[in-house]
């Protein structure tokens, strides 16, 4: 399993884990007894909600900076994102005290871009493509020296990821399964790696958004045994639209057991279910991993058969309450329970 054969491993990780673990919030695991009486078994949420930076993306981020010789370090670090990355690369940036370049388009929501200012990063506005993007990476890599820490297809990163597995199964030994929502990769090919390491007989489960184009690469590409060309998702778990690379891709293949896809309609419904009974605020994003425990793909698939004790990754919990779409979500039903009320 190790020796080479992917972008990280199981020691990397338990380094990762000793590395970091003085900045990372060891988070909670809660459960709740409704959300087990619907999925019809007990459920273990390992809550990354809590994490610094309010996602899973501080672990990859911080053992990303940390692991920087002292030359290569105090050069900067630079990333391109719109998201929890952007955030968790300049928060670890700031307590190694070295510059964060991060690039961001220039339709980022403003909530999000005063979140990397907050956290020590110089943004970059760029055009929303990818292109340009990875256009204006290459500028200030050129131009600073820093060192390109990406989000998820990096070994240090997935490595980083992998530590929410070890916490996990100190805190719940026995659990059957790891449900793990999906987009590149990073977290889930670090968790399965060192999941397999410490109980080999633990099965590992991508949740993956269907979107409402119907375009679920994972899924696709485990069928395939090859990484399926696919539009990007477009999905109200707007954090879960990236696409697996060439070292998360040979983890997920080989490591992962099996992907269960839901819909827009069923990552709603696990949201609102976490924060209407947990009073947990969870991200569409973080809500994706429920939503493949409660839905009719969970029993179909051969992964999960038999598994009563399932561990699922709340991975995030930034909401952008600023949005329409945020309250579109909401509002209409609370409305309706008042007329009924009145």
């Amino acid at each position: 399993m190790e020796n080479g054969k992917y972008a990280t491993s199981y020691e990397e990780i338990k380094a990762a884990a000793a590395r970091i673990g003085s900045f990372i919030n060891r988070t909670p695991v809660q459960t709740c007894s409704t959300i087990d009486k619907l999925a019809g078994r007990s459920v273990f949420f390992k809550c990354e909600t809590f994490q610094k930076t309010g996602a899973f993306k501080f672990r990859g981020a911080c053992n990303s900076v940390f692991s920087l010789s002292d030359e290569d370090a105090k050069r900067g670090v630079v990333t391109h994102s719109s998201g929890n990355h952007a955030a968790a690369l300049a928060l670890a940036a700031k307590l190694r005290g070295i510059p964060a370049h991060i690039v961001v388009p220039r339709t980022t929501p403003q909530c999000k871009v005063d979140a990397v200012i907050e956290y020590g990063g110089e943004v970059h506005f760029c055009e929303p493509t990818m292109e340009a993007r990875e256009a204006a990476c290459a500028e200030l890599q050129a131009r600073t020296g820093a060192v390109l820490v990406p989000p998820y297809n990096y070994g240090p990163v997935m490595a980083g990821q992998g530590t929410i597995a070890i916490e996990f199964l100190q805190q719940v030994p026995d659990l059957d399964v790891l449900v793990v929502p999906i987009s590149g990769g990073g977290m889930i090919s670090g968790m399965a790696l060192a999941a397999k390491a410490i109980n080999p007989g633990i099965k590992v489960v991508a949740a993956e958004p269907a979107g409402s184009n119907r375009s679920p690469d994972v899924a696709l590409a485990k069928i395939a045994g090859w990484l399926v060309p696919c539009a990007r998702t477009e999905t109200i778990a707007d954090g879960l639209q990236g696409r697996m690379g060439d070292l998360t891709w040979p983890v997920v293949r080989d490591l992962v057991d099996g992907v269960v896809v839901v819909d827009e309609a069923e990552i709603v419904g696990a949201m609102r279910l976490i924060m209407e009974r947990m009073k947990l605020v969870v991200e569409p994003s973080g809500a994706v991993g429920l939503a493949a425990v409660l839905s009719p793909g969970w029993g179909a698939s051969a992964a999960t058969r038999g598994c009563q004790r399932v561990g699922v990754v709340l991975c995030g919990g930034n909401l952008d309450l600023q949005t329409r779409g945020f309250w579109d979500m909401w509002l209409p039903s609370a409305v309706q329970g008042d007329q009924k009320e009145n």
